[in-house]
Parts: C-alpha cells; structure tokens; sequence
C-alpha cells in the first residue's frame, strides 16, 4: 500500500531538513515522497537538492499560494494513502507504518486522524492537540478539530471530493477535510500522535495576519453547511458545542486551562 506525502514549501529553510527527514526517514517502505517549492529564495533550493535522490516527484512550478500547491502536487500522486505535511511540521517516527497497518486492516476506512504535539521554533513542545471525532454541526460552530498533518484519506475519495479552493487563502485544509467527510462513509481517530505542528511567530497559522479573512471564511463556511445566516441565538448553540467538545475529549480542556492559548502566546506576526 504506497501512501503519497506532499509538502508545500516557500522560504521555509530554518525548519525544512527537518521536515524532510521526519518523512524520509519512515520505516515504512512503500512512501512517495511530493514536494512542491513554486520558487524559495531562502536557500531551500540547495536543502531539497541534497535530498533530491529521497524525493518521488520534486515539483518546481509558480503557484498562487499553498491551495494550488498542494492540488499541482496531489496531481502527481499515485499513492493509494494521501497525506499533506507544512514544511515546518514533522511526522512523528513509525507514523506512517501505523497508518498503512490501519488502512489495510479495515478496507472501509476511507479517513484516519490522529493527534498532534504542538512545537516551538526550536522544537520543544508547547502542548498537545487532540483531533475530534467528525460531526458536522460542531464543524460549523468550530468545535471540532482536525489535526491537518496526522489527518490521512484514500486516494479515491480525493478524486471523488473538489480538491482544495484555490480561492481559500487561510482554511483550505479545513474546507478540504469538511468536504471529505461529507463524501465519507467511514472516519475514524485514533488515539496516536502522528505528527508534530510547529508554531512560531513566521508560520501562517502564528501571524494572525489574515484574522478578518478567517473569520470570513468561517462564518460564510457556517452559512453554506446550515443553510442560513448566523442568528443571535447561534451563540448559545456555540457555547454548547464547545462544552460538547471537552466533554467528549477533556485533555483537550486540561490543555486549554493549563496551557493558556498558544495562538497568544506564540501569535505575533513576523517583524
């Protein structure tokens, strides 16, 4: 069972040896490894050069941001298992082989979610987050959690969704993810951490730069699975969500109250 890995990288070279060699280094045999640079200028170039011999399919072409990466890089693949990993985030070590094995015990299966540590810009751990078990509605209220880099689906149900909307600047996983389950007969979260997601003050998530476009988004994404426009009301409803979510998973609450929120503590934009 070949699972395809494709990374998106623009100017990342402080942290993309490390990403290339999380994914590399597997021990699973059977990885086909996509990377997608539209063009760094950073010295990138010369890190993925080196790796070039452990690389299935460098892909070197202009884009319009990480959306149409990703969709030139999924293009190219031929895995049966797709995954997409930052170039700033890390698969944890045997992730992949725990993968395949799940995919290849339950031919149904068509999305696997793990968890993720979180990580700073030197690699120590900030906190852990916790993928949510898939339901729609608290998906519209964001209260459910999908963890993008330990988040894995069949190729077939890739082809079969609208890939990701290269109009969608700030929550192009999200919208991918809310499409895949809808198409979806069978997801499942596992209780594994299969990746790292690192935060720092330079990443897109950490900026905080296009806070209003998200909170766009997210409220147009609420009108498109309700069918309606959000009402006053809608804030009870959000609040029952949230408390549905540490309900159903109170690590992710215990994370929340001892941890504080990593996007203001590590959210300042770059200078």
């Amino acid at each position: 069972m070949k699972i395809s890995i494709v990374t998106i990288s623009f100017n990342q070279a402080p942290f993309l040896e490390a990403t290339l060699r999380s994914v590399v280094d597997q021990d699973y045999p059977d990885v086909e490894y996509i990377v997608v640079d539209p063009g760094s200028t950073d010295g990138s170039g010369a890190i993925l050069d080196r790796y070039r011999d452990r690389i299935a399919n460098l892909v070197r072409e202009k884009d319009s941001g990480p959306s149409e990466g990703l969709t030139h890089g999924f293009a190219v693949a031929t895995g049966e298992i797709f995954g997409f990993l930052n170039s700033d985030d890390l698969l944890s070590p045997g992730a992949l082989s725990r993968v395949a094995a799940r995919f290849a015990a339950d031919p149904d299966l068509q999305i696997l979610s793990g968890h993720v540590r979180v990580i700073d810009h030197t690699g120590a751990r900030v906190r852990n987050s916790y993928s949510d078990r898939f339901d729609v509605k608290a998906f519209a209220y964001g209260a459910c959690s999908v963890c993008q880099p330990s988040t894995f689906f069949r190729r077939d149900l890739y082809r079969q969704s609208r890939g990701f909307n290269l109009n969608n600047t700030v929550s192009w996983d999200g919208e991918l993810f809310l499409d895949l389950h809808q198409l979806a007969t069978k997801a499942e979260v596992i209780d594994d951490f299969l990746s790292s997601f690192r935060i720092h003050p330079g990443s897109i998530t950490a900026g905080g730069r296009q806070g209003a476009t998200l909170r766009r988004f997210k409220r147009q994404r609420f009108e498109a699975i309700m069918g309606r426009p959000w009402r006053p009301l809608d804030g009870v409803a959000w609040g029952y969500y949230r408390v549905r979510k540490y309900l159903l998973e109170p690590r992710s609450l215990i994370e929340r109250v001892t941890r504080g929120s990593i996007f203001r503590r590590y959210g300042r934009p770059a200078a």
